[in-house]
């Protein structure tokens, strides 16, 4: 049984093929672990979580958002904005999604995969867990996500994958296949507004095939949309380094927030890139898992937002040709 505040360590340091995995201090954080391949490297802390803190090119700029006035800080009642990437439960509440994680979580090292998951949340009676595994080469992450029922009830829920990204850069979020008039007289996806969701802020761009979102830490409002596609996949273009992450996503599902399988969310401090799971009802002990892929790529140049550009530079950095 887990008890808040312990680790479970299988291996201190584990090392498979070109992968390794190794405890280490971070950022005022005691008790986290670096996984790097030599060429890119993640930090996963074990004193809250499960958040993934730090994704970047060895020695480089992290590509995540942190928040110096709670860097290295755990418990507490509240939830805490400490930036990195996080998993929430959809549709948005106060009572479910901001429950605090706050609390130390357990971890388990197998090969080249940590697997980090919290104590059941005592306001929800929900469990989450990230499994993190690095290719032996190159940048590519898969990151796992599970939430469990631990309540004697059923609950309807959406696993929800959240990343917040230094601030700076420009996101875009790919539409699904456009098509034409004589071939799709029916509507082939959502896009979705929030009520402070403004298309006439110069933050955005919204392209035939393209949703762009730039970050500005002058601008203070917020922004938000959401758009579903079966393949689901975004990029941000941070200087010229570019992360992107995709997941899937099934039309004969229903996904929270009128339809969403993508939202992106910014304000004056990060953006934020979400991906989301089909509603879900989980029977008491059961769980739903929604997988991510990323990866990172160096000396990107994007001459202008134009949708033939952004297919030249990132469709096969994707994988989608």
């Amino acid at each position: 049984m887990f008890q808040p505040g312990r680790l479970l360590i299988l291996f201190a340091v584990i090392t498979q093929a070109a992968v390794t995995i190794e405890p280490t201090a971070y950022k005022g954080w005691p008790n986290c672990y670096r996984i790097t391949n030599g060429e890119v490297e993640l930090i996963i802390t074990s004193d809250i979580g499960p958040r993934i803190m730090r994704y970047g090119f060895l020695n480089e700029e992290n590509l995540f958002k942190e928040f110096p006035e709670t860097l290295g800080k755990s418990g507490g009642d509240k939830w805490l904005p400490i930036g990195g990437h996080r998993l929430w439960t959809a549709p948005e509440s106060t009572a479910y999604s901001y429950a605090p994680d706050n609390s130390a979580v357990q971890v388990k090292v197998e090969g080249s995969q940590l697997e980090a998951t919290q104590p059941v949340e005592p306001s929800t009676g929900i469990q989450k867990q990230m499994t993190i595994r690095l290719a032996e080469a190159g940048s590519a992450v898969e990151v796992r996500h599970r939430i469990t029922n631990h309540n004697v009830w059923a609950i309807e829920l959406a696993a929800w994958a959240m990343t917040m990204m230094a601030p700076g850069g420009v996101s875009f979020a790919a539409l699904p296949p456009r098509g034409t008039h004589e071939e799709n007289l029916l509507p082939t996806n959502p896009l979705v507004m929030w009520a402070y969701t403004d298309f006439s802020d110069p933050r955005w761009k919204l392209n035939r095939k393209y949703v762009i979102l730039r970050q500005d830490p002058k601008s203070t409002t917020p922004q938000k949309t959401g758009l579903f596609n079966a393949d689901t996949w975004a990029g941000y273009l941070l200087g010229s380094v570019l992360f992107l992450k995709r997941s899937e996503a099934d039309a004969a599902k229903t996904y929270p927030d009128f339809g969403c399988s993508y939202e992106t969310f910014t304000n004056a401090e990060f953006l934020e890139m979400e991906t989301l799971g089909p509603m879900t009802r989980l029977a008491p002990g059961a769980s739903v898992d929604h997988t991510e892929r990323w990866s990172l790529h160096r000396n990107v140049r994007l001459e202008q937002w134009r949708d033939a550009e952004i297919d030249r530079v990132v469709l096969d950095k994707v994988g989608l040709r």
